[in-house]
């Protein structure tokens, strides 16, 4: 029996120093710490090279739409742009913020990047632009599969939110 008792003891004091006198650094947060794959280096550079379809310029596409071509006094007709920016503010602000992406892209220098039709055929037929229209669908996937909603403006309505646009 005292031997038993005596083995135990052994035991129990060597299981305790073998457990005991380690101590573990603890850090904040979760890390892992891998190196990138030449694979994963790759898309890496081609995502950086690749211009988001929101800032790319593309002035000859006129989009899928009920317009086919349109040309713009160059003197901005103020009363107009004052009744586009009423539709703008009534119907556009929930998703569009200007100078700031929010839900979709920020109006102000869109003429820059797109064709006039564009941006109306994208105001008058946002659904038809989304499955057709190949910027449209690239615009979709940036801004995480939002689609614009097709607010039934008439054409002079868009219009008019088009010249509110110019003064951007």
């Amino acid at each position: 029996m005292k031997t038993s008792i005596t083995l135990s003891i052994a035991l129990i004091a060597s299981l305790i120093l073998g457990c005991g006198g380690k101590t573990e650094k603890k850090e904040d947060g979760f890390s892992v710490k891998r190196q990138k794959t030449e694979q994963e280096k790759e898309q890496s550079t081609i995502e950086t090279n690749v211009v988001k379809a929101s800032e790319r310029v593309d002035l000859g596409n006129i989009g899928v739409g009920p317009i086919k071509s349109m040309t713009l006094d160059d003197q901005i007709d103020q009363a107009m742009a004052d009744k586009g920016k009423e539709v703008y503010d009534r119907m556009c602000l929930a998703c569009h913020r200007i100078g700031k992406k929010f839900i979709g892209p920020a109006p102000d220098g869109i003429l820059d990047r797109r064709s006039p039709e564009w941006v109306m055929n994208m105001i008058l037929n946002p659904e038809v632009m989304v499955k057709e229209d190949p910027l449209a669908k690239e615009l979709l996937i940036e801004f995480n599969g939002s689609p614009m909603a097709n607010q039934g403006l008439t054409e002079e309505e868009a219009r008019a939110v088009l010249e509110y646009f110019r003064t951007l």
